[in-house]
């Protein structure tokens, strides 16, 4: 019994490990990247600062010192250490000067150098679904202390004074910069659920699967994105039955995002009704005329039965979900789908369908990242099977138009192709994010995007 209980946990287990969507590791380099430049930005400790002097309803003045001013606040030199299952512990290097006058009626300064230390907890905001850093268990270390009041007189009372008034003034002061820091950061993450538009075919949405993951080196966000038609319909991303990992050759610190190749399927499958085209133009690229004459070339039949020399038109329509494989190094868009030839006939007359017939053929991807987008250039792998359905001009070997059709696939339908492609993919939006230092790698079923800051 207790080893069927098992073997049900352990599947179960494995299932909630097979995400298809797409995966988010969150590295040191750009976490304290945003911090940095949060605290940069915002100016909150000076900001800090010049509140510390002003008058603030219900909060009693310090007993002993009068007309406070802080200045000369150093520039904060910040350490990010990730704690498993928590988020970020912080600690904020920083000095600055405190001017007013003593209880002694001197003008007082004391010159203070300190670290303030908190743990930034990363939880799922309940209403937005949004990641979130939350401030705990902030504190305030002194380093060391100088005043230029006068330590020989009533030391006791002057350290009881210079102890009892930092205490007081310090946290107050300093915690509220880090939870002021953290909502700077965590608006950098508010359009992450967003509805990104695919054309006029469709949108992503980037959905949290559950609270993001802190271990000892990186953040993991796991995504399961929605894919969504105009009308609402949701494409639903094919479940491989397998966990996404990301490989092991990344630096230490670094952050890259995963997007499965079952995810760009669901998304490509916004565009299918594009991949659909009736080609007819007579001269296309390199290849020779697009008339019945040139296709007697290879079916004789053709000119018994267009002995006068008539344009083609081509009719190509994916009757099948194409679909995106991976392999390292690799990756190939599937299409499926029926090529109608015509020959076109005299003004106001319909064309006459030659033969139909069906292909499966493989496209090569090239990935590139333009601003916020993922871009898909396809080249022509390898025409597969063509097999004959119909055809007016009477039976006749397909396989004598494998070289024919493989050209003008190259040449007049991969064109069409990636004018679609053009389009892009949206990437997640989150932190600011430029991805276009981003180095791509192709792996086994996922694209993975090494993030790059400058």
């Amino acid at each position: 019994m207790l080893r069927i209980l098992c073997l049900v946990l352990c599947g179960l287990l494995t299932h909630t490990r097979a995400d298809p969507g797409a995966l988010l590791r969150l590295g040191m380099d750009i976490m304290n990247h945003e911090v940095q430049s949060a605290m940069d930005e915002s100016h909150i400790l000076e900001k800090m600062a010049a509140e510390a002097g002003k008058k603030r309803p219900g909060v009693k003045p310090i007993k002993g010192i009068t007309d406070m001013k802080v200045k000369d606040v150093k520039l904060p030199v910040i350490t990010l250490s990730f704690t498993p299952g928590v988020g970020i512990f912080q600690c904020v290097s920083t000095g600055m000067t405190i001017t007013g006058k003593s209880f002694i009626g001197k003008n007082m300064e004391i010159t203070v150098v300190l670290n303030i230390t908190a743990t930034n907890r990363l939880l799922q905001d309940e209403e937005t679904g949004l990641p979130v850093f939350k401030s705990e268990g902030c504190e305030v270390i002194l380093g060391s202390v100088k005043t230029n009041l006068p330590s020989n007189m009533m030391p006791n009372v002057i350290n009881k004074f210079l102890d009892s008034t930092l205490h007081k003034i310090l946290p107050g002061l300093m915690c509220p910069a880090i939870d002021a820091v953290l909502v700077y950061v965590n608006k950098k993450w508010a359009n992450l659920n967003d509805a990104m538009p695919i054309g006029q075919m469709g949108t992503v949405k980037y959905v949290l699967t559950s609270i993001p993951t802190t271990t000892a080196n990186y953040i993991q966000v796991d995504f399961s994105p929605v894919v969504q038609q105009p009308k609402g319909n949701t494409i639903k991303l094919a479940d491989t039955g397998e966990a996404h990992e990301f490989p092991d050759d990344y630096a230490e610190g670094s952050s890259q995002l995963l997007l499965s190749a079952a995810f760009l399927t669901a998304e490509l499958a916004l565009l299918q009704k594009s991949f659909d085209v009736n080609i007819q133009d007579k001269m296309i690229g390199e290849l020779p005329p697009q008339t019945t004459n040139t296709l007697a070339g290879f079916i004789p039949k053709v000119a018994e039965a267009y002995p006068k020399s008539k344009p083609l038109m081509t009719q190509i329509r994916i009757n099948k979900p194409s679909k995106v494989t991976m392999k390292a190094g690799k990756s190939l868009l599937h299409f499926h789908g029926t090529l109608e030839m015509f020959a076109a006939q005299r003004r106001g007359k319909a064309p006459a369908s030659l033969f139909l017939l069906e292909a499966h053929f493989n496209l090569k991807i090239q990935y590139s990242v333009r601003e916020d987008r993922l871009q898909m250039t396809t080249s022509l792998d390898r025409l597969l099977s063509l097999s004959r359905k119909s055809s007016s001009i009477g039976a006749f070997d397909e396989k004598e138009l494998t070289g024919f059709i493989t050209d003008f696939l190259q040449e007049a339908y991969i064109p069409a192709v990636n004018d679609v492609l053009q389009v892009g993919l949206p990437l997640p939006d989150f932190l600011d994010m430029n991805y276009n230092l981003a180095e791509l790698n192709i792996v086994e079923n996922a694209l993975v995007l090494d993030l790059k800051l400058g």
